[in-house]
């Protein structure tokens, strides 16, 4: 069945304006776009990226979420300590998979995970991610992991295809207008590793 996250999205926004959604968000730039459309939302966004492959990466894009955040005015924000061997416990065994398997579900059913937690013990009426922006990352199975966690945590998945109606070319363009660092690789070892053709250590 071929759903359209997108229009599902944009429906709960328009109805239920005012209510509290915790983002969770993998960047400045791709928090970007997000951000104006869920802006009838009370939003926080929520950083919480263990897959970053070294501490000093993972400053420099939370230091570019919090002042994107700051210049806008578009949400509050809540951080998490960074944690990588979280990430490294949940793909043992996935070491090997190509880029966009098993690996990567993983991981974004850790963030996700965490995300739901956090708005369920945080009295949030809503979750969602922003990994649905890149063309790269697929809506579908990031949209069935997140509706498995609410049913499961009992705290409700707010749907998203962000990279449609334009979305990721928008989200370049706000990047351009707010100097954002864009960096051009999902942020893991692993994605890393693919850009240089070489493996991960």
């Amino acid at each position: 069945m071929n759903v359209n996250y997108d229009r599902e999205m944009t429906k709960i926004v328009a109805a239920e304006g005012g209510k509290r959604l915790l983002l969770h968000s993998c960047c400045a730039p791709c928090s970007s776009y997000c951000l104006g459309e869920v802006r009838a939302l009370r939003t926080t966004v929520f950083y919480f990226n263990p897959n970053l492959d070294s501490e000093e990466e993972y400053a420099r894009r939370k230091g570019e979420q919090i002042r994107f955040l700051r210049e806008s005015g578009l949400a509050d924000f809540l951080d998490c300590d960074y944690s990588p061997e979280l990430f490294a416990e949940a793909v043992r065994g996935t070491e090997g998979e190509p880029e966009g398997g098993a690996r990567c579900t993983r991981c974004f059913a850790l963030r996700l995970r965490r995300t739901a937690e956090e708005a369920k013990a945080r009295g949030y009426d809503f979750f969602a991610t922003t990994l649905t922006v890149s063309p790269l990352k697929d809506a579908a199975r990031i949209n069935a992991i997140g509706f498995s966690l609410a049913e499961e945590l009992g705290v409700r998945y707010l749907p998203s295809d962000f990279k449609k109606r334009g979305g990721f070319l928008r989200s370049v363009e706000l990047s351009k207008q707010y100097g954002l660092y864009r960096q051009n690789y999902c942020g893991c070892v692993y994605s890393k590793a693919r850009l240089s053709g070489g493996k991960a250590d």
